[in-house]
Order: structure tokens, then C-alpha cells, then sequence
């Protein structure tokens, strides 16, 4: 950012806004400043040109960092906004559809960060309220990951494959994620990924799809203090171990889950659970009165039937979003069956109609 006396913007930036100062130079004529704070790394330069900017700080108090204002001008022009860390997340409109991702030869990965495979479950996004991730890292070792967090409405990891060693703000030491196992990650906890094993996969799933990360450069991670009970913006950190699950019945007869423990850590907002089949499945065709329901095949196969369409098969991989009043059912399920259901909210009716077959 432009500025053309470091002194000043300095002492704003540090002494009132609680930036830290990071690298200055050069020594007998500073002419440059890098400072972070806030989740946000800046730059002073007394040599730029042009606009001042805008810089929007998320604070768990804008009054007390403010002085009582809620916007400031710093001495070098930038006008500074000062918002509520806790405040509600923007929420674009939902847009339910149909959606059928197929993991095949065909489907497509992208490349992210530290060499990370990434395959879009839900491409439409649901007009932007939802997005699934299938993620898978080839080579593992220690993650090259930081401190930070989400400002986020839900955020949920299921392990796939393998294994990955992670720490959380305030749950205690590092613990390994092994496949089955599965966290919440609540609004704005800190938290980091240490290391992973060689092709290790999750299934990721967060809302909005479109949403802020940022870096904490101040706390270090275990926290020194343990508590599992701390209230996240309503929500609480789970942690479940699938070695530890018990199994009961689903809401369609012939199967049964497990729950994974998250409607009662997010108040009934979002459910997750892993089904398998049970006992006789039967055809029973049903539909839906929720925001979102998506599952993910984690082995077997089934195939789903839906009013007026030619039956669909689902295999190892496959994913598919159930919009609310789709008439469905699930049928030839392999006995080796299981499949992830992640539904908003937790609790939504279930109808099941007269027909025994669609």
C-alpha cells in the first residue's frame, strides 16, 4: 500500500490495530514495512503510487478495537472497516438440482497447493450455498499447512484413505485422522494439518461454497489449555473415531448408521452419518423436505431409481445431491454397501410414497 510516511502509519497500524511489525528495511532509511495481523499480511511502500484501498478487519470486538468507530482512516489514506468476526455469514441463494458425479477414468482432478488432487463432487455448487471436495494427496510426509481458520457457516472432514495427523485450538495434543474417522471443524477454530500418509483421500464439505480463510500468526498450536466443550459460533469440535462408532437403525428400514455426532455439536444444523445395509433392504421410494442431501459411495454398489428416469447405477467413488421432492428409492444394494450422508439440516422429514417401485 502506498505511503508516504512509515512512521505514523506504523505506529496506527501496531499501536491501535494490533498489526505486527515483521520486516522493515532498509536500516538507515526505511522505505518499507511488512506487517500481519488479523489473518492479512501487508505491505507499506513509501515509493508507490495510486489508491489507498479498503481493508475490511474481522475482530471479535470492533468497538473496542475502534475506540467506538467502526470506520477509521489510517495516516496513509486506507480506509479501515471493522466487522465482527462472529457475524452471520453471507449466504447466497439456494438453488437445489440434481447431481451425479461419476469416479471413473473420465472424471476430472485439478491441482491445488503442495501438490494436492482436487475432484469437484458438486460442479453447480447449488447456486453457490454448497461445495464438496474429494481430495486426495499422493505423496506424504509433513504438510507444508499454517495456522488458520474458516469464517464459515459448516465445515466437515471425513477420512477416506489413509491417515493424517492434525491439531485443533483448545482439543488437546495432535491426533491422528485415520480412515472412517471424522471432524467438525466449527466456525473460526484454529487448527493445522502436520502430515499425512502416502494417498490419503477425504471427503470435504463446506457452506458457502465461496468462503474466507485466514492465517494466525500469533497462537501456537496445541493450546495450552484443554476444552473440548468451547462454544465456536454455536458450535463445538467433534472428533469421531470409527473404531469407537456404534451402529443403529437409519431412517429408511433395511439399513442402519452410524452417527458421526454432529447434529448435536452444530444444534441440529447439519447431520452426518455412514450407512450400510442391515437387513433385507426393500425397495421404498421416498423423498425429502431438507437444504442439502448428499452422499458419497465409500464401498460397494447400489443403484437409484427416480420417478420417470432410467435407473442409475452407483459405485465406489460416486457421489450424488438429492434436491427436496425428488421421488427416489435404493435398490440391488451389495452387501458390502456403505455409503456417507451429509444432510442439512439434521433433522428433515423423510416421506415415503405408495409406490413400491418408481
Amino acid at each position: 500500500m502506498p505511503c508516504s510516511e512509515l512512521d505514523p502509519a506504523l505506529s496506527f497500524f501496531v499501536d491501535r490495530l494490533g498489526f505486527r511489525l515483521d520486516t522493515i528495511f532498509p536500516a538507515d532509511a526505511p522505505a518499507f514495512a511488512v506487517l500481519s495481523g488479523h489473518g492479512l499480511r501487508l505491505r507499506l511502500d513509501r515509493h508507490a503510487s495510486g489508491p489507498s484501498g479498503v481493508l475490511r478487519l474481522h475482530c471479535e470486538d470492533p468497538q473496542l478495537v475502534g475506540d467506538g468507530d467502526l470506520c477509521l482512516e489510517a495516516p496513509n489514506g486506507t480506509r479501515i472497516e471493522l466487522v465482527s468476526s462472529r457475524s452471520v455469514v453471507d449466504l447466497p441463494p439456494l438453488a437445489q438440482s440434481f447431481v451425479f458425479s461419476r469416479l471413473d477414468e473420465h472424471a476430472e482432478w485439478g491441482v491445488g497447493r503442495a501438490g494436492m488432487r482436487y475432484r469437484d463432487l458438486i460442479p453447480g455448487r447449488q447456486g453457490g450455498r454448497f461445495i464438496a471436495s474429494h481430495i486426495h494427496i499422493p505423496d506424504g510426509g509433513p504438510v507444508p499447512d499454517y495456522v488458520h481458520f474458516h469464517r464459515i457457516r459448516f465445515q466437515m472432514i471425513y477420512c477416506y484413505k489413509g491417515w493424517a495427523r492434525l491439531v485443533y485450538q483448545d482439543q488437546g495434543p495432535p491426533f491422528v485422522l485415520n480412515a472412517g474417522d471424522c471432524v467438525l471443524q466449527p466456525p473460526m477454530i484454529r487448527h493445522r494439518v502436520l502430515e499425512c500418509s502416502n494417498n490419503m483421500e477425504v471427503i470435504e464439505i463446506g457452506c458457502p461454497a465461496q468462503h474466507e480463510t485466514y492465517a494466525d500468526h500469533d497462537l501456537i498450536l496445541p493450546s495450552p489449555e484443554l476444552k473440548p466443550e468451547r462454544d465456536f459460533d454455536g458450535q463445538v469440535f467433534v472428533r469421531h473415531e470409527a473404531g469407537k462408532a456404534t451402529w443403529g437403525p437409519w431412517r429408511i428400514e433395511g439399513f442402519e448408521c452410524r452417527d458421526l455426532g454432529i447434529a448435536a455439536a452444530t444444534n441440529d444444523l447439519a447431520g452426518v452419518r455412514v450407512v450400510r445395509v442391515a437387513h433385507g433392504s426393500q425397495a421404498k421410494t421416498c423423498s425429502h423436505d431438507g437444504e442439502f442431501l448428499f452422499a458419497f459411495v465409500l464401498q460397494g454398489s447400489l443403484t437409484l431409481l427416480r420417478e420417470g428416469i432410467e435407473p442409475l447405477a452407483l459405485h465406489q467413488g460416486d457421489a450424488i445431491v438429492l434436491p427436496s421432492g425428488l421421488k427416489y428409492a435404493l435398490v440391488g444394494c451389495t452387501t458390502d454397501l456403505e455409503f456417507l450422508e451429509v444432510a442439512l439440516p439434521a433433522s428433515f422429514k423423510t416421506d415415503f410414497h405408495a409406490e413400491t417401485a418408481i
